[in-house]
């Protein structure tokens, strides 16, 4: 008995302590659109007009200027949608942006360019804890309590728009 009350214990201790991402759930006002402004380092989910929530953000290694081509580690500038969830992101939980979008891609194809892909809000996951500036390989980085409450706001489909 006093075995089998010990293994509850440690099974809840073990629950308590683990670094999963959490789901959470949101029933307000619907994000209709998420708003990055990239100089001043912060992400806004829009109802309409009105400012829902708003984060700190870090961005691209390179954050200055609009992503041009794979491995230029910068954050797109532009309009794109929220294209895609993961759930079992190396960043805690992660949501995707369209990024290509046509015209990015027509200007990679001019160019002899990979336009690259794989752009996401995400969060820092376990091998990222104190990061200093701007890391990303051109993602929106928020804290991994901070991706949970986005994860659960932020439908597929919601507009996201990227300005310098």
């Amino acid at each position: 008995m006093i075995r089998v009350a010990i293994l509850v214990l440690l099974g809840t201790f073990l629950v308590a302590c683990s670094s999963g991402p959490r789901f959470l759930t949101y029933d307000g006002p619907q994000v209709t659109q998420i708003r990055v402004h990239k100089s001043a380092r912060v992400m806004e989910l829009m109802h309409f007009d009105t400012a829902l929530r708003s984060f700190n953000i870090q961005l691209g290694g390179n954050p200055n200027g609009h992503k041009m081509f794979e491995g230029d580690r910068r954050t797109p500038e532009g309009h794109y949608v929220i294209d895609r969830r993961n759930p079992r992101s190396a960043f805690h939980l992660s949501l995707g942006i369209s990024y290509p979008n046509e015209e990015d891609a027509a200007r990679a194809e001019e160019n002899g360019w990979r336009p690259g892909g794989d752009i996401f809000i995400h969060g820092r996951g376990p091998n990222v804890r104190r990061p200093r500036g701007d890391w990303t390989d051109g993602c929106i980085a928020v804290r991994d309590r901070e991706i949970e409450v986005i994860y659960a706001m932020v439908h597929d489909g919601t507009p996201i728009s990227i300005y310098p």
